[in-house]
């Protein structure tokens, strides 16, 4: 089993979420892919983001037709900073002989050695790159101590991987600014998260 993990604030989910790891999903064989919102993450300050409650929501709404796609709410349930390796422990007890692909894109390789407990990361999952950038491994961090792993090559954990696919240049935050000016969200988000968003008066004010 290979197990796709997408962690991030989604403040709200939107097409680039979703559509980039779809892309890749054949090539890296996941038979499910799990996006895990967090209750708030190390490097944001998300003390203005909508709650919990409704970004899983629309994390739920923008996935539920899709096979094998799931959203978990175990660090929203957990109340506090989300770390990736606490969320992977979990995971790795629940699945044991999986294969567990932390999905990243290529702007968090600069700060990856950042992360809480990066060796410990390691020994738990791997890290799957979402890059448009033709020799993206340049870019890892000398002090990773890491090289790039051919996706087909990789093990149950303890690899990066690179896949390069056509990225949506779409952000939340571009999102929000359009909610507040009233303009249409409706090619930046599925059409049940922008009707979510409109009856639940999401974003009108400032964030």
């Amino acid at each position: 089993m290979k197990i796709g993990i997408c962690g991030g604030t989604f403040d709200p989910f939107h097409r680039g979420h979703l559509e980039p790891v779809l892309a890749v999903r054949e090539e890296m064989e996941w038979s499910s892919i799990l996006y895990i919102p967090a209750y708030r993450q190390p490097f944001k300050n998300e003390n203005d983001s909508v709650s919990g409650y409704h970004r899983f929501a629309m994390a739920v709404l923008a996935t539920e037709a899709l096979d094998g796609v799931s959203v978990s709410s175990r660090e929203l349930d957990r109340g506090k900073v989300s770390y990736t390796v606490d969320t992977l422990r979990e995971l790795r007890a629940l699945y044991p002989e999986a294969t567990l692909d932390c999905v990243i894109g290529d702007d968090n390789l600069a700060r990856l050695h950042e992360w809480k407990d990066l060796d410990g990361i390691f020994e738990l999952a791997n890290f799957v790159v979402l890059t448009r950038q033709h020799g993206a491994q340049a870019l890892l961090p000398a002090r990773i101590g890491k090289s790039a792993c051919p996706p087909k090559n990789r093990s149950t954990h303890g690899n990066i991987a690179f896949a390069e696919n056509v990225t949506v240049p779409i952000s939340s935050t571009q999102i929000r600014s359009r909610v507040r000016a009233g303009q249409p969200i409706n090619d930046l988000v599925d059409a049940r998260v922008s009707r979510y968003i409109q009856q639940n008066g999401l974003y009108r004010e400032a964030q």
